[in-house]
This record gives C-alpha cells, structure tokens and sequence, in this order.
C-alpha cells in the first residue's frame, strides 16, 4: 500500500516478538497468576512481554500508535498496531507450551501486516498484505478439503458458543464432523495456516486476536469471514474455501 513498506514492517513485528520471547519464555511455569476484574488470568510475563514490544516499536516505528490487551491505547490516524502478548494465557498459566504472541499493523480498519509467534514451539507464521503467508520462513497454504466427514475443524473454547446463543451449531459440528477439535486459541490459527487443521470457527475475539489471522488466512489462499458479535466482539470462521462456506451456515451466518 503507498507509503508503507509492509516487507519492512513484517520484519519489524518480527523482531518485536523476539524480545517479547526473552520475557516471556524465562517466566513459563515460573511466574504468579494473578485475575483482572473480568476474571481471566494475567501474569507478570503478560505485562513483560508488551512492555518489550511497545517500547521496541515506539522506537522503531514513532507515530504508530499501539494498542495491546495489557495497556489498552488508542487506535488515532490512519493506522496502529494490535498487540497481544500472550493469547492463551490460560493454556500459559497452567503451563502448557501452546500459547501466542500477536501482532498486527492496521492500515485504515484493514489489518496488513500479521504475526502469530508460538514461542515454546519455536514456530513463526508471518505475512504481509500482497506478500504471502509464511511459517519460519517457508510458505504456507491452508487446506483445500471440501469434505467434512475427512476434514479436522478447531474450535475455540465451548462456553463462547453458549456466550453468543451460538450452541445448535456446536452441538450440530459436534454431531456431524468427525474430527472436531479444541484446538483453541491463535494455536489453532496457525494449525489452519499452515493446513494440518482444515478450518476453524473462533467465537468472542477481541480485535487483537482477530487482525493476524484477517490479513494471514488470505494470503495463505484461504477464507476468512468476520462477523460483529456486539460489545466490540467478533466472530471468525476461516481455512478452506468449502468448508468456510459450510460452516457458515451452520452459525446461520
């Protein structure tokens, strides 16, 4: 897009999470849980991990805004980065390794640059608008299936269905796909990614836990499909073309 050099600012996300991984991952399994006022957990390494990324990028990128899960922001002008620190930080906090660090640059509401970092994985999907999707350095597709009785589908966290009055589709992808999964979580994002999960239906997101997966999903020659879920909310479905489709309309979307 004129007057952003995304290949650029690609590397600068990248570069960003790698000082988010030296917070983060000394504090796995080391670290107090503590609950903000809405009940989900939080943990030093959270706020370390954004401190990192947001003084990384001040630098690198001044007149940017951010806006992260940990220290809120403002999205002013024309464009802004979406930080997540840790997506996942359940999983985190009980010490499972399938946690995610988020970061995304949004130019005028459409995400153009996205970043999903599975620190203990050692596992990086990386992409820019116009600039394919890649894991570590290799390009990546999501899969082609078109048929549910062969394909695996994720799903986040099942209470999220009962949360937007979504729980007959639920029950109906439980009923009628065989190889339903919880792989919750941007975990789950990059599986679809790079096309070992067929597709997913991710419920209750926050902006900063959609916006890597917009701007990935197509590049990865896949679908991705939003929709408003009110209080700010969003809904996503994404990976294989046919599958996207009928997924769809399993939530009546």
């Amino acid at each position: 897009m004129p007057g952003l050099d995304l290949p650029a600012l690609a590397q600068t996300a990248a570069a960003a999470a790698d000082l988010a991984r030296r917070e983060i991952l000394p504090r796995f399994r080391r670290v107090a849980v503590e609950h903000k006022a809405d009940g989900s957990p939080v943990t030093e390494a959270d706020r370390a991990g954004e401190r990192a990324i947001r003084a990384f990028l001040a630098d690198a990128t001044p007149g940017i805004p951010v806006v992260g899960e940990e220290f809120g922001g403002e999205a002013s002008g024309p464009r802004h980065w979406l930080v997540d620190p840790i997506d996942g930080t359940i999983a985190f906090s009980r010490g499972i390794p399938l946690f995610a660090t988020l970061i995304a640059l949004v130019e005028e509401g459409e995400p153009v640059v996205g970043l999903i970092d599975l620190p203990t994985l050692d596992d990086r999907t990386l992409g820019y608008r116009g600039g394919g999707c890649h894991r570590n350095g290799t390009p990546v597709q999501v899969s082609k299936e078109s048929d549910p009785r062969r394909a695996i589908v994720a799903h986040g966290d099942a209470i999220c269905f009962d949360l937007v009055g979504r729980r007959p589709a639920f029950e109906r992808m439980a009923h009628e796909l065989p190889f339903l999964r919880g792989y919750t979580d941007a975990f789950g994002h990059a599986q679809v990614l790079a096309g070992g999960v067929d597709a997913m239906v991710d419920l209750m997101l926050n902006a900063w836990d959609a916006a890597p997966t917009q701007v990935l999903v197509p590049e990865a020659g896949g679908r991705c499909e939003t929709f408003p879920l009110g209080k700010g909310k969003l809904g996503l479905v994404f990976g294989s073309p046919a599958l996207v489709e009928l997924l769809m309309g399993y939530l009546g979307e």
